[in-house]
This record gives C-alpha cells, structure tokens and sequence, in this order.
C-alpha cells in the first residue's frame, strides 16, 4: 500500500512537499540517480511504470509527477510524496481536475512501492535514504518523454525540501519552533527526511 503526502502550494491542491521533521527519521537525502553509489537493483527486480489512472484516460493529459520516496535498509520502498507536478492542458502545476494529483500521484507511487533494491557487495551497513523518481504518462498526444520528465525533474532534492519549509514557514504554516529544528538537524547532517502525513491510500 503507497501512502502519500498530498498538499497545498499557492491556492490550490497542487504539490506535496516534506510535512514536519522528526529526528528520528534523519537519513541522507540523494538526488535521482544518485543512489547507485551503494544501491543497485535487487536480483530479479524491475523498475515497473506507473498505468495512466483511468479515472482521467478521457482528458487525455500528457503528466509528469516527481514521487519522493525513501529506500529502507531492507531495500523496501516507503514513505511516498509528490513534490512536483505539470499537465499539458494547463500547462503548469495547476490541477486540471479534482482529485488529478492525487490519482497521478497513486498511480505513480504503485509503481514505486514495486521496485526493491539491494545494497552493493561493497557496501557493509546500507543507509537508508530519500530520493526521487521523475515519471512520465503521455495521454492522447504524442510526447517526448525526455522533454515532458525534464518539466518535473529536481536537480537538487534536499535544497527543494528545504525551500518548502522556508515556504511554509512564510505561509505561517509551519511554527518558529519547527523551523528552527529543521534548520539544526539539517546543518548537522548533509540531509533529513521529513515525516509524511498519511492522508491518500491506495
């Protein structure tokens, strides 16, 4: 089961960023593709695509969604967040449709929850940590996959996370409190985790 982070940026549902930090859940965050330094793919495994959510087959949208996620010790997926998000027919961020983000977002996070990797026979303790997988899903028109991934592609993942907790804290959503612990635990280690809010199931 993908559990997800799903929130508000600007006025509407939109992206979902890093919630609130806990200490204990402190691990190195790595920018997409950066994992294969101590991680590899576990023996027999495959990296599944995510299906086109059927409830928004008939729009025909060409999407992209970058899914945050965290690779656990075991080689298990957990932890799922949308962190970004386009659509061709509103050519941005902006939800084309109730309930858009959230189904790209569990169709893409069903995907990830599939993939199980394995620490490289060099690597004596696997870390775990949180990364990001940039999907694609071409609707009705045809689309470059590398230029539609390339509109949601992150290339510095912990200072995004970081930039959505200064942003909340602007909105007045996030407390001094919380971002003067964010700012310490991120200063004493090269990145955190955030804990996501369990408000999407699939």
């Amino acid at each position: 089961m993908a559990t997800f982070v799903v929130a508000g940026l600007a006025s509407a549902l939109l992206l979902a960023s890093a919630a609130s930090v806990a200490a204990k859940d402190r691990i190195a965050i790595v920018d997409e593709g950066g994992i294969r330094k101590e991680w590899k793919l576990a023996d027999g495994a495959k990296l599944a695509a995510p299906a086109y959510p059927a409830e928004f087959a008939a729009r025909g949208d060409n999407v992209c969604v970058a899914v945050g996620y965290a690779i656990q010790a075991d080689g298990s997926t957990s932890d799922f967040s949308l962190l970004k998000a386009w659509a061709s027919s509103t050519d941005g961020d902006r939800e084309p449709a109730p309930g858009f983000w959230e189904g790209f977002a569990q169709a893409a996070g069903a995907a990830v929850a599939q993939w199980k990797f394995a620490p490289r026979p060099e690597v004596a303790e696997p870390r775990p940590v949180y990364t990001v997988a940039t999907m694609h899903f071409i609707g009705r028109e045809a689309a470059d996959p590398a230029a539609l991934r390339a509109r949601c592609a992150i290339s510095d993942l912990a200072g995004y996370v970081q930039k959505q907790k200064w942003d909340k804290y602007q909105a007045g959503n996030l407390t001094k409190n919380e971002l003067q612990r964010f700012q310490r635990l991120r200063s004493s280690q090269p990145a955190v985790l955030a804990q996501p809010i369990r408000n999407g199931r699939r």
